[in-house]
């Protein structure tokens, strides 16, 4: 049998748990060829699930159902959740009341480490630095899905005209969310006192910039459809000739159909709606000049750089020419250079500057691969980073069988930083203490605090109204034995 396996995850979000429970399944508890196996999952936040909670659109609830496996997985005795907890070398000032948890202390207690963390900050455009004409969008997602680090709500009531850098998923999420009646998303998983912002907004037009076209964007063609058919806000007509393809080039079934829904356009007709919103392609950010006065009717000028498609590198390159866009508001949905936005690693393994391989660390999602993909691909991804880690615990002669792909061509690194003789069921000490303090939670405290919003939702009509952390901690204090 082969030795105890005692894994760390620091993350709670979809990669973290996709992995846990790859691994927990391919490792049953009643088989005797299964290691004895702890898998302990550390997240900065004091809710589960990542960006499933704090990212994917209030008005898309069947993309979360991946929960119910979520909690399936939570349900193994050998599996632990401690949330409101920073793992890092130092305290995490945008979340102040998160338990800080030095990594020596993971270092000392696990056996095996994953980093599945995500990618949490925005990378800057050098063109446009933040002000108050230029936010993260990432600010306004955390805002109205209620994220622990507390934002504060968009002046929504002072702008009339918004624009999302960046033609992805994200921007139409944050488009369709403020271009629909609040009436419509009362529905959903909305905060209150979102819905009573977006109440008040003054915002009639939305426009969205891409460096590339219609044939490299990044959402999705069910996204599009969703924005194209808003009851209250109709499309910009899109020049046609921007929509046809270039000559020799063989186009997936996705940019089919997204040309075909771009030039049929959205089912209401321009200008017969109070709201509206555009596509501009080959165009990227250059300058920002703000108003010459302070007046809340006055906008920041936009200088955009026009560009085309370098057949040969497949990048956006400029011609040139620019353009300006008078607008209220920016919003940065782009990771312009998610390569120095993730961790070093090779096939789910960290890996040293010398491209050495760290004995038993790794990292999944978007701590890998950088701030890409869908729920289905991280998926993907999570379970062939859980074969690598089965095929580091199980010897191949064992009963246990993976679907591991062959190893990196990459040494070992000689330093082993992790305990490979771990107390199987022991807990770092600041853990230990900050469950006794009531600071860390675990996952039974999760399923109390869920149960309670959407009893509170349901009293509302609503998918479930959300519970801030200080309520939560009160409410949790209450109900614990």
């Amino acid at each position: 049998m082969p030795p105890p396996v005692k894994l760390a995850i620091i993350g709670g979000g979809p990669s973290a748990f996709y992995v846990a429970s790859r691994l927990l399944s391919l490792l049953p508890l009643k088989d005797p060829m299964s290691p004895p196996l702890r898998v302990h999952m550390y997240d900065r936040l004091w809710a589960p699930h990542g960006l499933v909670r704090y990212g994917v659109a209030p008005d898309h609830p069947e993309v979360k159902n991946c929960t119910n496996k979520f909690d399936a997985t939570a349900t193994d005795p050998r599996f632990r959740f401690f949330g409101n907890v920073n793992v890092g070398s130092t305290p995490l000032h945008s979340i102040p009341h998160a338990l800080h948890l030095p990594l020596t202390s993971i270092l000392n207690s696990y056996s095996h480490l994953l980093f599945a963390t995500g990618c949490t900050m925005p990378t800057q455009h050098p063109a446009i630095p933040p002000s108050v004409y230029c936010v993260p969008a990432l600010s306004l997602v955390h805002w109205y899905t209620q994220h622990p680090s507390q934002p504060p709500p968009p002046a929504l009531d002072k702008i009339s005209h918004l624009t999302l850098i960046g033609q992805g998923n994200v921007s139409l999420d944050i488009a369709r969310i403020l271009l629909t009646s609040p009436s419509v998303l009362r529905q959903y998983d909305v905060p209150e006192h979102v819905l009573e912002v977006l109440s008040r907004s003054t915002v009639k037009h939305v426009s969205i910039v891409g460096r590339r076209g219609p044939l490299e964007v990044a959402f999705t063609t069910k996204e599009l459809r969703e924005m194209i058919n808003l009851p209250e806000a109709s499309m910009i007509p899109i020049e046609p000739t921007l929509l046809t393809p270039p000559s020799g080039v063989t186009l997936t079934r996705q940019q089919r159909r997204t040309l075909e829904l771009l030039q049929k356009g959205s089912k209401n007709l321009p200008g017969s709606t109070p709201k509206s919103w555009s596509l501009h392609f080959y165009r990227s950010p250059a300058s920002l000049t703000p108003p010459s006065s302070a007046s809340a009717l006055d906008t920041a000028n936009l200088t955009l750089a026009h560009t085309r498609i370098d057949p040969a590198t497949s990048r956006a390159v400029p011609t040139g020419e620019t353009s300006t866009l008078p607008t209220s508001l920016i919003q940065r949905t782009a990771f312009f250079d998610p390569a120095l936005r993730h961790l070093r690693s090779s096939a789910g393994r960290i890996t040293s500057s010398e491209g050495s391989a760290l004995k038993n660390i790794y990292a999944s999602g978007w701590a890998a691969n950088g701030a890409k993909g869908v729920l289905a691909s991280t998926m993907i991804d999570a379970y062939a980073v859980a074969s690598t880690i089965l095929s580091d615990i199980v010897q191949s002669s064992e009963a246990v069988t993976t679907t591991a792909p062959p190893p990196p061509e990459m040494g070992m690194a000689s330093d082993e930083l992790l305990n490979h003789r771990p107390d199987l069921d022991a807990l770092p000490s600041e853990i230990v203490h900050g469950i006794k303090d009531g600071m860390v939670t675990q996952y039974n405290d999760w399923k109390v605090i869920d149960a309670e919003e959407v009893r509170r939702g349901e009293a509302l009509g609503k998918e479930r109204e959300r519970i801030s952390w200080e309520e939560a901690l009160s409410f949790i204090s209450r109900t614990r034995p």
